[in-house]
């Protein structure tokens, strides 16, 4: 099948028991020990493969998915496919489902020594992109000469250097990374933010990132599975009509984005994977659009809402 370098497969939802994404529980094994996840994320992996998908995106705080996606790549031997990695968050979930914390974040040049080294000795050379985890405008990166001169040093060795955005102000995080400089040169040449109907507060940002020739992804495309369990009227009508899940609608209107480089999907399931790349293929009209645009929500509400998923 024909490669479509746009869509990305995420994997925060299968390298570890817990997470926080609606509709997951049920797609996933009765037990989520570590050898069902990994059968999982490889059935999830085979058939994104098989449908074109070229693009695999992990983190240091996925759980296991580094591991998973290492494994999966050595059994089958596929030298095409593009990895994203991000450091910055540590899993400390110890796989428990009711771990107190899942995840602790430290941005630090201690933290991305340990966790660059740890993501090389699971995917040495596969690792053409790596990403800041969740940066925010209050971080200390911004202040922090020498690991920004660590970052511009492995931007120096041929690995790309991102970061990916979170909360109410991404895009005052957007055009304030996107400024830093080091010797002259951009620190980050990438930017993966959460897009979706119902959060567009980094539209702009990423439209002019895009202009000026730095990789724009999307994220949290599905507004971590609201958007596919509880669709608003207006969604769910446009699914209806065009007769296709309400996840291939909310995916199409991120699809519909022209700056927009690539778009992550997240799925638990091969058949939330199936769901998700209909939406890649769904053209939505003008009118479809609009209404879509009304849906979006005041930016601190959405986050405050994100903020209060249990992790399950």
């Amino acid at each position: 099948m024909k490669n479509d370098a746009r869509i990305a497969v995420g994997l925060a939802a299968l390298g570890r028991p817990a997470y926080i994404n609606l509709g997951r529980t049920e797609e996933l094994p009765g037990e989520r020990d570590v050898a069902a996840m990994r059968a999982g994320t490889a059935a999830v992996l085979d058939r994104a493969y098989a449908a074109g998908v070229r693009r695999v995106d992990v983190a240091r705080s996925y759980g296991r998915a580094e591991e998973f996606l290492s494994g999966w790549l050595a059994e089958r031997g596929h030298d095409d496919v593009v990895v994203s990695s991000k450091w910055g968050y540590a899993y400390v979930g110890g796989w428990r489902l009711d771990a107190a914390v899942h995840e602790e974040k430290e941005h630090s040049l201690a933290r991305f020594t340990e966790q660059w080294a740890q993501t090389r000795e699971l995917l040495d050379g596969r690792v053409s992109l790596y990403q800041v985890h969740s940066l925010t405008a209050d971080s200390p990166l911004f202040a922090d000469e020498p690991l920004l001169g660590a970052l511009a040093e492995l931007a120096d060795s041929g690995v790309r250097v991102g970061f990916s955005t979170s909360g109410p102000a991404q895009a005052e995080t957007i055009r304030r990374a996107l400024e830093l400089r080091v010797a002259g040169r951009p620190v980050f040449t990438a930017v993966q933010s959460t897009w979706n109907v119902l959060e567009t507060s980094a539209g702009l940002a990423l439209a002019d990132a895009h202009a000026d020739g730095v990789l724009v992804q999307l994220k949290e495309t599905l507004a971590n599975g609201r958007l596919a369990v509880s669709p608003p009227p207006a969604l769910a009508a446009i699914a209806a009509a065009r007769d296709v899940p309400a996840d291939a609608v909310a995916l199409a209107a991120a699809f519909a984005q022209s700056w927009a480089d690539v778009v992550l999907v997240g799925p638990a399931s091969v058949a939330q994977l199936d769901a998700n790349l209909a939406g890649a293929r769904l053209g939505l009209g003008d009118d479809e659009l609009a209404a879509l645009a009304e849906l979006r929500e005041d930016p601190a509400e959405y986050w405050a809402h994100r903020s209060a998923l249990p992790w399950r």
